[in-house]
């Protein structure tokens, strides 16, 4: 247990979320429990990871998690370890709200993204159907995020491409996706910024310069496709191709990517299979599987086509990690909470205030 590596969770103190700064120390080294000197509260060494308060050995946890997010049947785990399926569901729950929290501190973070492909995939659940929309960015494999919805509709779309959003810097960038209309009003609405002129009122807001967007539209018969037509709905011809080798390298615009990323999505999240008896009852376990599956993907999954001498995950082509991750590391990632804000008050700040001022907010 190392306390330089840990940060206080207590969201009253003025240093909570904060690492190195010499204010945790050792509790109880037999109990894994740690302090903080500024507000003098002791917490555990698993606080806000998924071993929280867990009584199974971690080592076992991950190996579970491990199979699940592989694709194995929870009846199967069952018959093997011995374990209730509400256990399972548990630790399921508790892995995808990890997972989402890794993938919102990591990876949505501003980066030059250069090509990102997006597509839906149609999944069957218990009393109806929903939607998975999925993106990816195409140079290093790296899986953007995801949203589930009961509808495939613009609100679905439009908070697909807002995780993007989060996920891009101020860059060119092509984006690839199938025919659905909702993609271009979607992308142009919220690649916008406000234009501050100093005047009162709601400020004008302004597209970014050189976002390109592509449409793939396959027409199908008898469940094959007879044609592919490919438009260019923003952008010349000479910047989205010079876009598209710049990501990809030779070949033509397409969606092979995001397709291929969405059948490794069916293979390791078992409700995704089509035509089996493994459906969904709720909305929500999608979305926690989803989130599992996607931060496996990105971290702890050597991708075969980025790098043949080593292996390579897509999180560390982006530049996120240095290295392939555990699944137990995964689970056992500090995810940092936001710094403390000072209190408005009237008048001048006391002594103390300004002190902590001075110590945590520098």
């Amino acid at each position: 247990m190392d306390p330089t590596t840990l940060f206080c969770p207590n969201r009253n103190c003025p240093a909570r979320g904060q690492t190195g700064r010499g204010n945790i120390g050792i509790h109880s080294q037999k109990e894994q429990r740690c302090i903080c000197h500024e507000c003098h509260k002791t917490f555990s060494a698993t606080t806000g990871t998924v071993f929280y308060r867990l009584r199974t050995a971690a080592e076992t946890v991950s190996l579970v998690v491990t199979l699940l997010a592989h694709g194995c049947p929870v009846q199967a785990i069952v018959a093997a370890f011995g374990f209730d399926e509400r256990t399972i569901a548990d630790w399921w729950t508790r892995s995808g709200r990890q997972g989402q929290a890794v993938h919102e501190y990591l990876v949505e973070q501003p980066r030059d993204l250069g090509q990102v492909q997006a597509d839906e995939l149609r999944v069957k659940k218990q009393g109806g159907i929903v939607w998975v929309a999925l993106a990816m960015m195409v140079k290093t494999r790296l899986w953007l995020g995801g949203e589930v919805s009961a509808q495939r509709d613009m609100p679905l779309i439009r908070r697909l491409i807002e995780r993007v959003r989060r996920c891009a810097t101020h860059r060119p960038l092509l984006f690839c996706t199938d025919g659905l209309c909702s993609y271009i009003r979607a992308i142009r609405e919220t690649f916008r910024e406000p234009v501050h002129t100093g005047m009162g009122g709601r400020p004008r807001l302004r597209a970014w310069r050189n976002v390109l967007i592509a449409q793939v539209v396959k027409r199908y018969e008898r469940r094959r496709v007879v044609e592919t037509e490919r438009r260019l709905v923003d952008g010349t011809p000479a910047r989205v191709e010079t876009l598209r080798r710049r990501s990809q390298g030779d070949g033509v615009i397409n969606t092979a990517y995001i397709e291929r990323l969405n059948a490794t999505f069916r293979e390791r999240l078992a409700p995704l299979a089509r035509r089996c008896r493994a459906l969904a009852r709720h909305t929500l376990t999608l979305h926690e599987g989803m989130f599992v599956v996607g931060t496996v993907y990105n971290f702890c999954a050597p991708h075969a086509s980025l790098s043949q001498a080593q292996k390579t995950t897509p999180a560390m082509a982006a530049g996120i990690t240095d290295h392939c991750w555990t699944i137990h590391e995964l689970l056992s990632f500090h995810v940092p909470l936001s710094r403390w804000v000072p209190p408005k008050r009237r008048g001048r700040p006391s002594g103390a205030l300004q002190h902590l001022i001075e110590r945590w907010c520098a």
